[in-house]
């Protein structure tokens, strides 16, 4: 004998039920694929390949920052473009440029280091800039590093169970490299929108530069140049790049000097400089930076197209627009009110 047909009230709760499972179902594979590519939302920001195919990369302010740091704390290490690709292809794999609570077993932060396996204390982990420096600490000790494949490279200072699952985020690292550390000029552009700001104007603006390029060099910087309380430097201990930062009159813009006198490391005044700018840029949401200005070019935030655009200067900062080219001048940085 045939089962009887469900009644339409039954067989209504059962397509409602269906359809609840449809849309659970594909949030839920939105949210894996957020978490897999790194994406949280909108994104915000963007970096442009200088090269002839033109790759782009879209990332969340969230990650910019983030990203900003590593890249940072590269250079301050004196490590090549080459090891800032693979540290931010690691965090992309690891946490998508995410500073995490949480991962497997006591895994944390940027690059899921463990505390129990001697990569520092929680709180040390979870701070970027100290998570940074570690894994570049051990990248260092990688014999021809910069020649090995990237997911090699990564693998041997992770220790994955997944050692090819770097390789998927290397062309976006690459990009991301070059626009951070300054050999990619005029690249990278957010929309600035404000987003759970707590601190702003010079003073966090400083407080930021010192997390990120170290505080020791800037104490350091201070006290060799002469520079008064309202002064602070972005240098790295062992590859400066700036003279001492003065705070305009007006009191919400920050100046960072660049010239050849500063430079060391084998970077150019064009790298460095490119590389203060679009650090600017990359934390103008966190820290409310509306304008960053250099080598001739300006960024503006709230722009709907968010381009960096010529100024129009005739002064020998417009030298510095190339990111391997020389020139002096200044990165200025201006906060809102």
């Amino acid at each position: 004998m045939p089962e009887p047909s469900p009644s339409p009230k039954r067989r209504g709760r059962l397509l409602r039920f269906g359809a609840a499972c449809v849309v659970l179902s594909a949030v839920a594979g939105y949210v894996v694929v957020q978490y897999v590519t790194g994406g949280t939302g909108d994104p915000g920001c963007r970096v442009v390949s200088g090269g002839a195919d033109g790759a782009t990369y879209e990332f969340t302010p969230e990650q910019a920052v983030n990203a900003a740091t590593i890249a940072a704390v590269g250079t301050d290490r004196a490590m090549p473009e080459r090891a800032v690709a693979i540290a931010l292809a690691t965090a992309l794999q690891e946490s998508g440029l995410r500073n995490l609570t949480h991962g497997d077993r006591d895994s944390l932060g940027l690059f899921q280091q463990r505390p129990s396996q001697g990569w520092g204390t929680e709180q040390q982990v979870t701070d970027p800039a100290y998570a940074a420096s570690i894994f570049y600490k051990h990248l260092a000790k990688v014999r021809d590093y910069t020649e090995l494949p990237l997911t090699v490279a990564a693998q041997r200072v992770q220790r994955s169970g997944y050692p090819e699952a770097y390789a998927k985020h290397e062309p976006d690292a690459v990009v991301l490299a070059a626009a951070l550390t300054g050999t990619s000029a005029a690249s990278l552009t957010c929309d600035g929108r404000a987003r759970a700001v707590t601190a702003t104007g010079p003073d966090a603006v400083r407080a930021a530069l010192a997390r990120d390029f170290g505080r020791d060099a800037l104490q350091e910087a201070d006290t060799e140049s002469g520079a008064d309380a309202e002064k602070t430097s972005a240098t790295g201990t062992e590859a400066p790049m700036t003279e001492a930062p003065a705070t305009e009159t007006n009191g919400r813009i920050v100046t960072l000097p660049v010239s050849e006198d500063t430079i060391a490391g084998g970077r150019s005044v064009g790298e460095c400089g490119w590389q203060l700018a679009h650090w600017a840029v990359a934390n103008a949401s966190a820290l409310r930076i509306e304008r960053v200005s250099y080598a001739g070019r300006e960024w503006v935030a709230g722009n709907t197209d968010s381009q960096w655009r010529s100024t129009g200067s005739t002064s020998t900062e417009a030298a510095g627009t190339s990111g391997a080219g020389g020139g002096t001048g200044s990165v200025r940085i201006v906060t809102a009110p």
